[in-house]
């Protein structure tokens, strides 16, 4: 609300006045209107034969109707043409042609009551000038045509021209608040999508430290538990399962170093950029997430594209040198597929080879990669438990199945997991190429 809102708003303004200057402005020429109409009236009784008081009185009510020349413009204009006989209402009938021009009365009525006050202006002043003094015809005419035409015709024009500029603001006003109000809802909009962005980036950077860090730790707890199993029966084999568990643990702490030194370093333009390819109109709109998530992923892609398929053989001998049985089964020629197709297909045979570990010790896995037309696809399979039910009592989150078809389903692939009738496990995920 501007100040003048607020100023109407604890004492407006009386009647159809919108500005307290208005009222001001308009008494005062509705004052100086009644003084000369009364003056002008003393003639006018004097000519008319009628008493002076009456006459003044008459003078003063049709000076008087100026001050409705705001709500009632027309009224006005007519007083003037009905009273130009009397030859009164100067001030009248200029202000109220002004105030008709200016106001949102249709231009027809506008034409048609500025042609009737300029011919009743020029008969009162052909008829008084013709009687008044002797002159050529032809002089009396165009004497009284100046004359109609300089009462009327510029406060026409100039009440034209401050109509049209007072819509022209009106208009840019409300173009203006139009553009305000969508600037804000765009702004809401922008910031609900920045939130929306941060947090799949938050989900983004848990998807990735637990996809890294959680495999090696659970092969580290295996290699543990086998340790203290054969550390007074085989030293042999002990001082091997410490060997491995030293490697994993070294491994872990690389990644995990690599990881967080790409969380603390400041994202490069190379890294926004793609990070805005990959956040697409998120991104746009919400320039400011560019700072979160998805620019350390996209700055993790630049750097590193992570791990490949061919990865893969490294990953299933880990598991095998745990103990467990695994057999690899790879189907078609395999080909250099897009990163984050093959990073996606390594995260969820190596979740899934994690949860074997943890749910199913002792189980036999079979890992199927499959090499198709258009499409890569992977299967885990694990026969019954043939161990404790709990393992070596790995904790489980509950966000490994949920993690896999995240990553599976952003790329528009299909993710199924469930029981198998053998009493297993299987999770299996087609992934398209692009």
């Amino acid at each position: 609300m501007t100040s003048t809102g607020e100023e109407q708003g604890r004492a407006g303004p009386p009647l159809w006045w919108v500005r307290r200057r208005d009222v001001v402005v308009d008494g005062t020429l509705s004052a100086v209107s009644t003084a000369e109409c009364a003056w002008e009236g003393v003639r006018f009784a004097d000519e008319a034969g009628i008493p002076v008081a009456a006459g003044v009185l008459f003078g003063a009510v049709v000076g008087a109707t100026l001050l409705l020349r705001r709500r009632w413009p027309i009224a006005v204009v007519l007083v003037g043409i009905a009273v130009a006989p009397a030859e009164m209402g100067f001030l009248l009938s200029v202000a109220g042609m002004y105030s008709l021009a200016s106001s949102d009365v249709p231009r027809r009525i506008i034409a048609g009551l500025a042609s009737t006050s300029l011919v009743a202006t020029f008969v009162v002043m052909y008829l008084k000038t013709r009687g008044d003094v002797e002159a050529d015809p032809a002089l009396v005419v165009a004497l009284s045509g100046f004359v109609a035409v300089a009462l009327t015709v510029p406060p026409m024009l100039l009440g034209l021209y401050i109509g049209a500029r007072r819509r022209l603001m009106e208009s840019l006003q409300e173009r203006a608040d139009s553009l305000e109000r969508e600037l804000s809802l765009l702004a809401d909009r922008a910031e609900e999508r920045a939130e929306w962005a941060r947090t799949e980036e938050r989900t983004r950077i848990a998807r990735e430290m637990h996809d890294v860090v959680a495999h090696r730790v659970s092969l580290m707890v295996v290699h543990a538990a086998a340790l203290e199993a054969v550390v007074t029966k085989d030293p042999a084999r002990a001082a091997k399962n410490a060997a491995l568990v030293g490697d994993m643990g070294r491994q872990a702490l690389t990644e995990l170093r690599e990881m967080l030194g790409v969380l603390r370093a400041a994202p490069s333009k190379p890294a926004v950029a793609a990070a805005a390819a990959v956040a697409g109109p998120v991104a746009v709109a919400g320039p400011v997430a560019l700072g979160g998530g998805a620019a350390v992923v996209a700055a993790v892609a630049a750097v590193d594209d992570g791990p490949s398929l061919r990865e893969l053989e490294a990953l299933v001998g880990q598991s095998r040198a745990a103990g467990m049985a695994v057999e690899m089964v790879v189907q078609g020629e395999g080909a250099a597929y897009a990163a984050e197709v093959e990073q996606t297909a390594y995260r969820v045979v190596q979740e899934a080879l994690t949860n074997c570990h943890k749910h199913a010790p002792g189980a036999r896995v079979v890992v199927r990669l499959a090499h198709r037309e258009g499409e890569v696809a992977m299967q885990v399979e694990n026969g019954p438990c043939e161990g404790p039910g709990d393992g070596v009592g790995l904790p489980s989150g509950g966000n490994g199945l949920v993690g896999m078809r995240e990553r599976v389903v952003g790329l528009g692939g299909v993710f199924v997991s469930g029981p198998t009738d053998a009493g297993g496990f299987r999770v299996s995920a087609v992934l398209p190429l692009p």
